[in-house]
């Protein structure tokens, strides 16, 4: 029997004996992380329910009971993955600083989390080979990104209004080009790591790395932009 097929009725969590369970919450929580780990090892295809109970220390009846089948627990593992980042970044406090100061530490932030929790690097990529499907299906995961936008675009305005940065930039787009430069470090760690034989993983590398591109966007929102062909800047 397939161990990832749920069962024709969701038991009702133990409320008794050696495997009551205390806290519904906690347990809950706790088999989130198991899954975590299990997906972003083997992908949704390849992890298994049975494994994901034995990590979490509960009943694989328990699992189906809380999440249904293994499509929806994925989905719930790659929500609170996003809510996690976004409740982080929402706790920096960047209206309190420079902009300067402001997107540096919000680029600092998105590329220390990629490099400490490297789980978020691997459900991403399992989820973009299965075209966003449970992303697709769950509003409340691009409800969370709207706050980081806002943020985003507060920062860009200060810093025109201030003179601080002399190029507009749409919120999205700069998200994007952020995530990226931070994203493919990691999640190509291993061939480039080959090809110029080096470690990227090295301390060195990883704070290296963190500065260029920090620089790289503060030095294209600085930057004048070019005009259009057929004129000059004045």
């Amino acid at each position: 029997m397939n161990d990832d097929r749920p069962p024709g009725r969701s038991p009702r969590a133990k409320t008794g004996g050696a495997g009551r369970v205390r806290d519904p919450e906690q347990t809950r929580e706790r088999i989130l992380d198991a899954a975590r780990d299990e997906f972003s090892a083997k992908g949704l295809s390849g992890a298994r329910v049975n494994t994901i109970a034995e990590r979490a220390g509960v009943n694989k009846q328990l699992i189906y009971y809380y999440f249904d089948d293994k499509e929806r627990l994925y989905g719930a593992v790659l929500e609170r993955a996003y809510r996690d980042i976004r409740k982080q970044e929402n706790a920096l406090d960047l209206d309190a600083l420079s902009p300067e100061d402001a997107l540096r530490r919000f680029i600092h932030f998105n590329f220390d989390y990629t490099v400490k929790n490297r789980y978020f690097v691997a459900l991403l990529n399992d989820e973009n080979l299965h075209k966003a499907r449970h992303a697709k299906v769950n509003d409340r995961i691009p409800a969370l990104q709207s706050t980081m936008k806002r943020t985003l675009a507060r920062v860009i305005r200060r810093g025109l209004e201030d003179g601080s940065f002399r190029r507009e930039a749409d919120p999205v787009e700069l998200y994007i080009s952020i995530a990226s430069l931070c994203y493919f470090f990691l999640s190509n760690r291993h061939t480039l790591s080959v090809i110029f034989n080096v470690d990227l993983l090295e301390s060195d590398r990883i704070e290296a790395r963190r500065d260029h591109v920090t620089e790289m966007v503060l030095s294209y929102l600085r930057s004048v932009p070019a005009a259009p062909p057929g004129q000059h800047k004045t």
